[in-house]
């Protein structure tokens, strides 16, 4: 027996025994840049933020079939992110986390989501403020 035929029969054994849940992709710290604060200073210049986003998903079709067309494609979800982000201004975090969130939420076959937004330097003493928002679909 080939290799290839034995790790398919190991495989197919593995699976009788495991029950799949969910698949979750985590996009890390996506660097973008945009309008966010009170301060009229904040209004009026570019500030870095740094979001991460953990999708869930159920990912067992994609995965049991090497099937592309049954993934998530994290790669337009970013482009999304990214596109939402630097064309908007806004005046509290918490808009733009639940901006994102709504976004990520709204593609098929994503079941929770969870979105951090680090504002770097937003106080003096600290690395950064962040906040984070979770949502999941009913």
């Amino acid at each position: 027996m080939s290799e290839v035929a034995l790790s398919e029969v190991a495989l197919s054994m593995v699976r009788r025994d495991i029950t799949f849940d969910h698949s979750q992709i985590h996009i890390k710290n996506l660097r973008l840049r945009t309008y966010i604060g009170l301060n009229t200073d904040e209004q009026t210049k570019l500030q870095d933020v740094v979001i991460s986003i953990r999708v869930d998903y159920d990912g067992r079709a994609a995965a049991s079939e090497d099937a592309v067309e049954h993934a998530l494609n994290y790669r337009v979800i970013t482009k999304q992110v990214i596109a939402l982000v630097e064309n908007n201004r806004f005046l509290l975090l918490e808009k733009l986390v639940f901006d994102v969130l709504s976004l990520v939420l709204s593609f098929d076959g994503v079941k929770h989501a969870a979105v951090e937004v680090d504002k770097p330097h937003a106080l003096r003493f600290a690395d950064s403020v962040s906040l984070t928002m979770a949502a999941s679909r009913s």
